[in-house]
């Protein structure tokens, strides 16, 4: 990519269109040839990135988060400022989490006109309330309490928990604000999943896997826990913080990716950890990304337990 043109992308976050290309030297016989190599690869109808840069070792969901935020910009680029970024896209840029969220498409929405969709935008109709608009990165964007009740209304309890549980830990928003609006669109299809994730969520879970495990808790009976309870000695001396504490003598951990997968002092003080409340009388277990996808097996371990 030659200066002019690698200037102006980087301007945009890493997108650039025929037209730039055209602009800064470039050929159309360029442009496809450079497409066919894959120094370039196209992002939507006549917008490109260049892979080249792309950081090494990225995650795929990464990348896809990535790609979400560029078709994004790209979009609202091409529509100049007639639509709010809404739904899941919103709660992207806002630096909420993508588990569950259907990137496929860039969702936008217009307060009047025709709601035409294609082949990478959706395209909602609807009005916005005051304060339901604000900007990020200059880019015309819901608030994060619309951005998390329109996408769990789209979407599921689940991934409404998720984004609330978030927003409320990044304290992007506020417990009333999050109840408030999504009460306040209560005649939207799927409002109960957005209706019922903003009372259920809780600024206290600190991941996407303590969300989820809270959900599939509630969902199988378990008593509420405690969260981020804090462990103490009989002589007071702290042994550690915990993600759950279940009735009260049950201690319940998510093991995120690889949390104690190293080696030396880390596994060395976990494991001294351990020992320490179970010393105490506490039962404890692990849960990993695999048994979310068994929540029955994993609900019926956590009952057993207590």
């Amino acid at each position: 990519m030659n200066p002019k043109l690698r200037v102006l992308a980087t301007a945009r976050y890493g997108w650039f269109s025929r037209a730039d290309a055209l602009a800064a030297g470039y050929t159309d016989s360029e442009l496809r040839r450079r497409l066919r190599a894959g120094q370039w690869s196209r992002l939507c109808r006549d917008v490109y990135v260049e892979p080249g840069t792309w950081p090494v070792g990225e995650q795929p969901w990464d990348r896809d988060r990535r790609l979400h935020l560029l078709r994004t910009r790209a979009v609202a680029d091409r529509m100049s400022g007639a639509v709010v970024v809404s739904h899941q896209s919103a709660a992207v840029l806002h630096g909420l989490p993508s588990w569950g969220l259907d990137l496929t498409k860039v969702q936008v929405t217009k307060p009047a006109g025709r709601a035409r969709s294609d082949l990478v935008t959706d395209v909602h109709r609807s009005r916005f309330e005051p304060g339901e608009v604000t900007v990020v990165d200059g880019l015309r964007v819901v608030s994060p309490a619309r951005a998390i009740t329109e996408t769990a209304c789209a979407s599921s309890y689940e991934v409404g928990v998720v984004l609330a549980d978030a927003a409320l830990h990044h304290r992007l928003v506020t417990p009333e604000a999050l109840v408030t609006t999504a009460d306040r669109h209560h005649f939207w299809a799927g409002s109960p999943a957005a209706r019922g994730a903003a009372r259920f969520a809780n600024g206290l879970s600190e991941s996407v896997g303590e969300s989820r495990l809270r959900v599939l808790m509630a969902n199988h009976g378990v008593p509420p826990p405690v969260l981020q309870a804090e462990i103490r000695e009989e002589s007071g001396r702290l042994i550690g913080r915990v993600d759950f504490l279940v009735a009260g003598r049950l201690i319940v951990e998510f093991d995120g990716a690889q949390k104690y997968g190293g080696v030396g002092d880390v596994v060395l003080a976990e494991k001294w950890r351990e020992d320490r409340l179970r010393a105490c009388g506490y039962r404890v277990i692990r849960v990993s990304w695999a048994d979310l996808d068994q929540p029955h097996a994993l609900a019926d371990r956590i009952l057993a337990a207590i």
